[in-house]
């Protein structure tokens, strides 16, 4: 039978990944799997939550199971974006027990992760309902994990900034000083870029948005301003350009930000300080 999920390719970005988790859990064997467990059982896995959360990276964590034991049955029972509640299975695996046991904590591992990224994510999303203004996540990523955290910020309601620096333009505040100003940086940009690349700029002050527009900038990152300074920056900019604001963007104060007009806020915190959830395996049969 077909697997409803797709699994991607063994060598891919989440496959090395995967394999490089494992390799540093497992190593030469799982001990204590290999003298509890008879090497001819078979049974189930069931990862369901313990709290309320939005899934995200159900697949991600099938791939460890499959990586472990290739015949293994995977059964999806949430997906992408889902809520779960507490008790609600996630993912069911079908194989052999040994390689479940094995596999167990690399995939619960990733799969808290990325759910928590997801659940973070839409606590944000649920502040700015109502609003214009779009979530961003950031490159504040965990090394390696970038892909799937993204993901997960699309799972919780999120949208994604530029994914890598080789997908996007943006000057910030160390370029301005090394081309000798904002200006000049944007400039410096523009002539190399290619025409479907995005140029955005860092500012902070009246006199660095008026230069970055004059240079070309075709979106501006308003850098850690207060909510007077983001609402004149809107009227200065008056639409000429979509708005980013970054910096103290918290829960809290969201809905503040999202009435002075701006386009975007970004959020490193969707990806760097997200909490991991709380998800457990329980063998169903053997």
């Amino acid at each position: 039978m077909a697997d409803p999920l797709d699994l991607g390719r063994p060598d891919d970005a989440v496959g090395r990944l995967i394999a490089l988790a494992l390799d540093e859990d497992v190593g030469p064997g799982d001990r204590t799997a290999e003298a509890c467990v008879a090497v001819d059982a078979f049974g189930a896995g069931l990862i369901f939550a313990k709290e309320a959360l939005a899934v995200s990276g159900v697949a991600a964590a099938a791939r460890v199971f499959r990586a472990l034991d290739p015949d293994c049955y995977l059964e999806p029972l949430k997906r992408e974006g889902d809520a779960a509640d507490p008790g609600e299975g996630v993912l069911r695996v079908r194989g052999h027990l040994r390689s479940i046991l094995t596999a167990e904590r690399t995939a619960l591992n990733l799969l808290q992760r990325l759910c928590g990224v997801a659940t973070l994510t839409r606590r944000y999303v649920q502040a700015l309902e109502g609003t214009k203004t779009r979530l961003l996540d950031t490159r504040k990523t965990t090394p390696g994990l970038r892909t799937l955290e993204k993901a997960a910020v699309r799972a919780g309601g999120g949208h994604n900034h530029r994914g890598a620096l080789f997908d996007g333009i943006l000057v910030k505040d160390n370029h301005a000083a090394a081309a000798g100003s904002v200006g000049e940086a944007v400039r410096r940009a523009r002539a190399q870029a290619h025409p479907l690349l995005l140029v955005e700029a860092e500012v902070s002050t009246p006199q660095q948005i008026d230069e970055a527009l004059a240079a070309g900038a075709q979106m501006l990152l308003l850098d850690n301003l207060g909510d007077e300074e983001l609402r004149s920056a809107v009227r200065q900019v008056a639409g000429r350009v979509p708005l980013e604001a970054s910096g103290g963007m918290t829960l809290d104060r969201l809905p503040r930000v999202a009435a002075t007009g701006v386009d975007f806020v970004s959020v490193g915190a969707l990806t760097h300080s997200a909490p991991a959830v709380d998800l457990s395996l329980l063998v169903e049969g053997a």
